[in-house]
């Protein structure tokens, strides 16, 4: 069982920082997609990332196409407030899933989302026109869990 998350053009650092901890606390692989609005090399990425950056399984790639090709066009999960299914709703397969997140400022371009219509999906919220989506490095947390529940917590304690 292999958990992947991407992000597709992150643009803030601490919340880069904060999902490459979350990843190696959980074994999940971190995939980042450029342009990011930031270098990885970055203050900010590397204080909320703390020393975990040595740990993690990390993947960079320059666009969108480099990391569908590399990775023989995986199925992918798209996280967007755009979908009809909750992210609990879905069972997901227990070998490689790749959840992606888009950028914090707009989400998965709407190309993006039409590709992956079947396998887009949401985390609940009121509807509340002030609160437009969670914090990016919360959403990831909150569905990674959810995947990780669904296995059993396998090789976890």
């Amino acid at each position: 069982m292999a958990l992947h998350v991407v992000l597709l053009e992150p643009e803030i650092p601490q919340n880069t920082g904060n999902i490459a901890r979350t990843c190696v606390a959980t074994g999940a692989t971190l995939h980042l997609i450029g342009p990011m609005g930031f270098s990885i090399d970055e203050k900010q990425v590397k204080r909320a990332g703390l020393d975990y950056w040595e740990l993690l399984d990390l993947n960079y790639y320059d666009r969108y196409a480099d990391f569908l090709e590399k990775n023989k066009h995986p199925k992918v999960y798209c996280a967007t407030t755009k979908a009809q299914k909750n992210h609990s709703e879905v069972a997901y397969p227990q070998d490689d899933t790749y959840i992606m997140f888009g950028k914090e400022t707009a989400g998965i371009p709407k190309e993006i989302l039409k590709d992956h219509e079947e396998t887009c999906i949401r985390i609940p919220m009121v509807d509340i026109e002030r609160a437009r989506s969670l914090n990016l490095s919360n959403a990831v947390s909150i569905v990674v869990y959810e995947v990780l529940r669904q296995w059993g917590y396998s090789n976890m304690r």
